[in-house]
């Protein structure tokens, strides 16, 4: 490992993306920000990943590659965590193997990072298909707006998003939290709101500093395709982020109701019936849930049918 003074430690779980991963790699290495560390953590994948980033790691001692060890999980989890075992610097940062990185996403992030009070620096992700236009806007001058706990029902509900690849961390908010590593999906979903309920502050600045390559392969394509293994792990992480919520005394009234509609779409894994065993309400509580869920598919049929009609 290479000596050098390393304050970004950027994780990179691979798995059989040998036609996209040098791409993403040889942007990384465009950082106007130097002192970073990439650690690449295989999958267990078949393909020729090692043959084709082998020049890099030769070239760049930056760059580490590793194999997933049986101490952890096959997965995006598993991987994560064991690169949060590894990785020597202050900062962390989670890049996927088919995506684009800003020139200036480590610059920028470990900017506002400088504010001791600062935990975590979030910024725009933009998505694309095909070839990457590679003109960047290099401009500084963006706003910005604080996080606490008090957003965190913004993230669950997704009018604030917290992509995995368009975050900076502090490496202290991972002492206590890691990824739950038996979770196929939403595995950043459950662990992100779990950091920000230990009562630490962020940042939100607004500038794209993140491409995310667009394809049917990856797994949010996959449940969009309503893939069994990624909803089941979606409804998990519904229970854990639950159950995380109502032991710190965060689950309002709102998050539950947006829980409960939501588990209209999970019938098949009795996600209603398993959260009001967790919440444990009084008997006039969870009848006033049952009516609410019995009658939200009618609820939801009118309004769809109230929209087009009004969209004409």
């Amino acid at each position: 490992m290479h000596t050098m003074n390393i304050q970004v430690s950027i994780i990179m779980a691979t798995y059989n993306r040998a036609h996209f991963i040098v791409e993403t790699l040889l942007s990384i290495q465009k950082q106007t920000f130097t002192a970073w560390e990439c650690i690449i953590i295989d999958d267990g994948g078949t393909d020729n990943t090692t043959d084709v980033i082998q020049p890099i790691l030769e070239k760049d001692a930056r760059f580490s590659y590793h194999k997933r060890t049986a101490l952890y999980q096959k997965g995006l989890p598993g991987c994560r965590n064991y690169g949060l075992d590894l990785a020597q610097g202050q900062y962390i940062i989670f890049f996927d193997d088919d995506d684009i990185v800003h020139p200036q996403n480590l610059e920028c992030c470990v900017a506002e990072l400088a504010n001791p009070e600062v935990a975590f620096c979030r910024y725009q992700r933009t998505v694309f298909t095909g070839d990457f236009n590679y003109e960047f806007d290099y401009s500084m001058h963006y706003t910005k707006f604080e996080i606490s706990s008090k957003d965190v029902e913004k993230l669950l509900t997704f009018k604030l998003p917290f992509n995995s690849c368009a975050v900076m961390w502090r490496k202290t908010c991972f002492d206590e939290n890691r990824f739950v590593e038996s979770l196929m999906f939403a595995e950043e979903w459950e662990l992100y709101p779990r950091i920000l309920s230990t009562g630490i502050k962020g940042v939100s600045i607004d500038k794209t500093l993140f491409f995310g390559r667009k394809h049917p392969n990856s797994n949010t394509g996959e449940f969009s395709r309503r893939d069994v293994v990624r909803r089941a792990s979606k409804k998990e992480a519904i229970l854990l982020v639950i159950i995380n919520l109502k032991r710190k005394g965060l689950l309002s009234k709102s998050i539950v109701r947006y829980f409960l509609g939501d588990a209209v779409h999970y019938k098949e894994f009795n996600l209603f019936d398993e959260i009001l065993k967790e919440l444990d309400l009084p008997w006039n509580q969870k009848l006033y849930w049952k009516i609410f869920y019995t009658f939200l598919p009618l609820r939801l049929a009118v309004l769809k049918a109230f929209k087009k009609l009004f969209s004409k």
